[in-house]
């Protein structure tokens, strides 16, 4: 399968100069023969359930966050979004996105979850697919995120723009977003990132678990959450980090009811970069269970639908291929 590589972008011209994306994956990584199959195969299954509009006819598949989260499994894997096998996959993914963006303010979707996202995966997507509607898109997106933050009194986000209230599931998009762009090169203000985990920091109880809109009640979904968003904007050090990587420590085998892939997605991301004993035993775990649970057809069960199960799913996996900037450490 053709891989993206980025000195071969620098070459013919796709990177827009200071993004600082690394594309690259350490040589003396070996992928298991395992991992690559069931990866493929969610790919497979991805590229040919996909509609002629870039969406899905699944559950949740026209929502565009999870379209973002299809395009982002097959970044994550090191698919050329230009020449390669799945580029029309990919490019049909990122026009859905952009379809349905608001010429007005930038909104993506009906809902700051979508809209979260579908950002991420622009920004992902920013240098590397050829394609310059992408780079305004993305501003004005990021744009969007940072004006609800200023307009919420917790100086976070919940479920729309103009949004009063707060909860860790949507501040922790909207801050893995933002995150994601200035990776990518979008400005993004040094202060969003402060009070959006300032306000995570308020939901993080004594035990390091975070809440959904309180410290009371910490779940260990939530609490990947955090420690993802932490460990991206480089706040690793602090006490509660330690406590929260702590926690999940405890619950390497607890597995949400709810929102399992969901679940696995922060999981991973929050081990990689926390510790990297720990991630190994969380990964060969997860690679065992997800491989058991794939349907024939490439797919994962559950009832989000087939397209946010099956991304989700991959993006759980992909920290062992380190092809996009958010999988490096």
């Amino acid at each position: 399968m053709t891989r993206v590589f980025l000195h071969g972008l620098i070459a013919i011209g796709f990177l827009i100069p200071a993004l600082g994306q690394d594309l690259r994956r350490r040589p003396d990584d070996p992928i298991p023969a395992q991992l690559e199959t069931v990866y493929e195969r969610g790919l497979a299954y991805l590229a040919k359930s996909q509609n002629a509009d870039g969406a899905w006819n699944d559950r949740m598949g026209s929502e565009p966050g999870v379209v973002g989260l299809a395009v982002i499994a097959f970044l994550a894997h090191g698919e050329d979004p230009n020449h390669g096998t799945y580029r029309e996959v990919i490019r049909k993914g990122i026009s859905y996105i952009l379809s349905r963006q608001r010429e007005s303010n930038g909104y993506i979707g009906t809902s700051m979850y979508n809209h979260g996202f579908a950002t991420l995966a622009l920004a992902e997507a920013y240098g590397i697919v050829d394609d310059p509607k992408i780079a305004p898109a993305l501003q004005i997106a990021v744009e969007l995120i940072l004006n609800a933050q200023e307009r919420n009194p917790s100086g976070a986000w919940r479920y729309t723009p103009d949004a009063r209230d707060a909860d860790t599931t949507v501040s922790g998009c909207q801050l893995v977003a933002l995150l994601g762009a200035r990776n990518a090169g979008i400005p993004v203000p040094d202060e969003a990132i402060k009070k959006g985990l300032a306000y995570m920091s308020r939901c993080r109880g004594g035990d390091g678990g975070y809440g959904y809109t309180s410290a009371g009640g910490s779940k260990p979904t939530l609490t990947a959450i955090g420690v993802t968003c932490l460990a991206l904007a480089k706040e690793k050090d602090g006490k509660g980090f330690a406590e929260s990587v702590g926690y999940l420590q405890k619950n390497l085998n607890y597995r949400d009811r709810n929102y399992p892939y969901y679940f696995e997605y922060y999981m991973s991301q929050a081990l990689f970069h926390a510790d990297e004993n720990l991630w190994n035993e969380w990964n060969q775990k997860n690679l065992r269970y997800l491989s058991t649970i794939q349907r024939p057809d490439g797919s994962w069960p559950g009832n989000k639908g087939e397209s946010f199960n099956t991304a989700s799913a991959l993006l759980s996996l992909a920290l062992n291929y380190r092809f996009l900037p958010i999988y490096e450490k």
